[in-house]
Formats: structure tokens, sequence, C-alpha cells
């Protein structure tokens, strides 16, 4: 969900710039902030007592992330970090939510967008629980193709392994292994080490 920026300027919004692996917020810390990419991209993302990572969300320009705990004053579920330099628009709680009252194209737009989020995450939870590796893998990729709209042609997925693998759920070691066969059963281009689907 992308507000026009010069709307949260009015508000009172404010950009900050975040250099690479920067902590924006920590799982567990109260939200306050409405949260609006202008460029870079955000990752968010568990880990349990192993350091072992799973990946909740990415996200990129024009994307807003961590909403859902603004509306049921809940801490965030995830920690977020930049996964490379990033300019990130902050606004205040209340006045996100004055924008939205104000503004009931907004509201509606991002009912459909927190609904989106819960469809995807329902999802995404039966594939990690139900699926074979190469599903949940093929989920993935078939989710990042679709965000980036390219008619069918294949696009360069740009994630390593490590970050796939904290997103599924698996280990890096299954994804290299599904990849290698995914390559050879021609799902997958590998070219120089990149993955293209």
């Amino acid at each position: 969900m992308q507000i026009d920026i010069d709307l949260l300027f009015s508000w009172g919004a404010v950009a900050k710039k975040y250099k690479k692996n920067e902590v924006i917020f920590q799982e567990d810390e109260i939200a306050h902030f409405y949260y609006q990419i202008i460029d870079g991209s955000v990752r968010m993302f568990n880990s349990n007592d192993e350091g072992k990572e799973f990946t909740q969300g990415l996200f990129c320009i024009g994307e807003s992330f961590g909403e859902p705990p603004l509306f049921i004053d809940q801490p965030y579920p995830s920690k977020a970090i930049c996964i490379q330099d990033s300019t990130i628009i902050k606004l205040s709680k209340d006045k996100f939510l004055k924008i939205l009252d104000e503004y009931p194209v907004i509201q509606k737009a991002f009912l459909v967008l927190l609904a989106n989020k819960i469809h995807s995450k329902s999802n995404t939870s039966k594939e990690i629980i139900n699926q074979k590796p190469e599903f949940r893998i093929l989920a993935f990729l078939n989710t990042h193709k679709r965000k980036s709209e390219c008619n069918g042609s294949k696009v360069l997925i740009p994630y390593t392994r490590q970050e796939i693998a904290n997103f599924t759920g698996l280990r890096v070691e299954t994804v290299i292994r599904v990849f290698s066969k995914m390559n050879d059963c021609n799902k997958v281009d590998i070219i120089n080490h990149k993955i293209f689907y």
C-alpha cells in the first residue's frame, strides 16, 4: 500500500535514511509509527534461540510494513531490518489513524491490504505445514513472480538461497539441493549462480 508521499509529509511524516542491516524495529517493541519505503528494501523476520531465522515478509519501494500492530495496540511480532541502504517514511500512529479517518478511500485500501496479508499468511502456513520442499520453494517463487508482473517470462529471483530458506522454513542445504534438481528438470534456470524462474 502506498499513501501519497506529499500527503504523508503534510501530516508531519519524516524521511529517515537507514543503512544495510540497520534495525528499524525489534520484535516485541510497541508499534508507534507507520512506515513506507521510498527506496531500498526491508525484511521482517523472527529468530529462535539457535539463531534460525524465519522471514515473515519482504518489502520494497512504495510498500508499507508493520501496520497490523498499529490497529490493535500490540507489539511487533517480528524484527524489521533493511536489506540494503534505504529511505523510509515514518509517520506517528495517531496521525496515520487520522489520515484513515479523513480519507475513506485510503482506509478501504488498507482493509484490502490487510485482507491480502492475512490470506497470504494463511496460504504460506498451509504450504509450510503440508508440502514437500519443492512445493514450498515453488510457492515462494510464484509469489515473487506475481509481484513482479512479468507477463510469463522468466524473472531473476533477487534472493539468496539463505534468504529463500529463511522464508520457506527450510535448511539452506535443502534449498540448494532442490534448486539443483529443479534446474535439471528445467523448472528454473541457474546462470552464474543466479536463479531465473
